[in-house]
């Protein structure tokens, strides 16, 4: 029964893993269309400190989309483990390229055709070799976990962390560099997966009768969720206002996916119990997943598909001999002017120095 139960709870992890990353990746190109309406009416940009969004309905799609997918991936935490719900976060990325080629005017190659691929196999991957985290059933065993003095210092560096990159860097870099929005959403997103798996399990104690709202652990987890998530949410409605949705979709997911690993390395001990192969399979997992959002992105403004790649090879081809040729004639150009040079040099006046000669349009000039 104990086994059944657990490949239960694992399919309906994964389903509803698949169906947040669905909700989330559509919930990208409602804000930022919501945002692009919002330029083009002149409204202050929420990069600039502006909410005018607050007014835009198809930003309010792409909030609800988004807390749809929040609320599936809520779920999803408490029906599996960290290291198998976030991988397939990768997926968003997905559905947003796709959805980005056809609303956005935003193309996907070849490139991004095989990004995807191999952004689905890395996924793959790394749920095979997912490690077992430890049996956590009870907000008790939750709170010893919290006290831990290694998850002290990773959320203590992570506070500090956030608040330098909110403070001191934001209002400096912010506008032009992609990666202090997004670096502010990924530490604190591993903060908010940690409360999101310490209230699931306040969820499940509450529906077996147990008195979860006495319990004033349940309560801070809540309020440190709600200000995490609203943190993300602002900085993120930032990057996507100031860079390419194409961007900041890939690059958040990397950092988001390492500190949430990180996260919960460190709270839940799930490397602890992994063989060498499962651990050399996630780290190949995810470089492959960074492999394929690379290519899915680097190269969007490149126009290539199988049949143009077909035409540039035969081209190339029929080229080669030309090319050849040409290179031996200007070859045989160098070899002709640097005998000229020489003997220009070797016929000039013993006395002049070097530097007093100089060849300009086939002459011998001396200054």
């Amino acid at each position: 029964m104990g086994q059944d139960r657990g490949k239960y709870d694992f399919y309906i992890g994964l389903a509803l893993a698949i169906s947040s990353s669905i909700f989330i990746g559509g919930s990208f190109i409602l804000k930022k269309k919501g945002l692009l309406r919002l330029a083009r009416k002149g409204s202050m940009r929420a990069g600039q400190g502006g909410h005018a969004y607050l007014k835009e309905w198809l930003w309010w799609a792409g909030l609800l989309s988004m807390g749809a997918g929040e609320a599936a991936n809520f779920a999803a935490y408490a029906f599996a483990p960290a290291t198998l719900v976030t991988p397939l976060g990768a997926l968003s990325v997905l559905v947003s390229a796709v959805l980005s080629s056809y609303f956005l005017t935003e193309r996907l190659n070849l490139h991004g055709k095989l990004g995807c691929l191999l952004s689905i196999l890395g996924s793959t991957t790394m749920v095979i070799h997912a490690p077992q985290e430890e049996e956590i059933d009870s907000l008790k065993d939750m709170a010893k976990k919290l006290v831990d003095p290694g998850f002290v210092v990773f959320a203590t560096a992570v506070i500090i962390i956030a608040l330098i990159f909110i403070f001191v860097l934001g209002p400096r870099h912010g506008q032009t560099n992609i990666l202090v929005y997004i670096t502010i959403c990924s530490v604190i997103g591993a903060l908010s997966v940690s409360c999101v798996k310490g209230l699931g399990i306040a969820i499940k104690e509450a529906i077996a009768g147990k008195p979860v709202l006495r319990n004033p652990l349940a309560w801070l987890l809540l309020l440190s969720l709600i200000a995490c998530v609203s943190t993300q949410i602002n900085y993120l409605n930032k990057a996507l206002d100031i860079f390419n949705t194409s961007l900041v979709t890939p690059i958040y997911y990397v950092f988001f996916t390492t500190s949430v690993l990180s996260c919960s390395a460190i709270l839940f001990k799930e490397w602890e119990h992994m063989g060498v192969d499962d651990i050399i399979g996630t780290l190949s997992g995810f470089v492959t997943i960074i492999v394929g959002i690379f290519l899915l992105h680097a190269f969007k403004d490149v126009s290539i598909s199988l049949a143009t790649l077909a035409v540039s090879i035969r081209k190339d081809e029929r080229n080669g001999p030309v090319s050849n040729g040409m290179a031996a004639h200007n070859h045989s150009n160098y070899e002709l002017l640097r005998n000229e040079v020489t003997e220009d040099f070797e016929d000039r006046e013993p006395g002049l120095p070097f530097d007093s000669v100089s060849r300009r349009n086939g002459t011998m000039t001396v200054s």
